[in-house]
């Protein structure tokens, strides 16, 4: 890369957390270009593994390994839960440990932003 050795390249984190599954998808700070993305499905065997916060490490892990590589050095998170008019508002065990593993993987979290839809009955 061209950038200079001190200088911070920015990426976002979008972490989706459910009570099912972890999906981590990296991008770049438009949110346009995809960089990279995993989730807790494709790292473990069994389905009653996906959402927990085991499987969503590995997969920050794998995730930041990527963007690492493509030369991200800092990213902002925006965490999303199911929500809507049925879905519930809080995000799952994976959210957490997510962060945690992008953290230790060498990324400098600037923003950490929750942007769970939340319904307003069409007002």
């Amino acid at each position: 890369m061209n950038d200079k050795p001190g200088k911070t390249r920015w990426g976002l984190a979008h972490i989706y957390a459910s009570y099912n599954n972890t999906i981590i998808h990296i991008t770049d700070i438009t949110g346009t270009e995809t960089i990279s993305k995993c989730s807790g499905g494709v790292v473990v065997k069994a389905d009653r593994m996906e959402s927990s916060p085991t499987a969503a490490m590995i997969a920050a892990k794998k995730a930041a390994e990527s963007a690492i590589e493509k030369g991200i050095t800092g990213i902002h998170v925006k965490i999303k839960a199911p929500g809507g008019q049925n879905g519930p508002h809080n995000p799952g065990p994976g959210a957490q440990a997510a962060i945690r593993a992008l953290s230790r993987m060498g990324l400098r979290i600037g923003i950490i932003e929750e942007v769970t839809p939340i319904a307003h009955d069409g007002c």
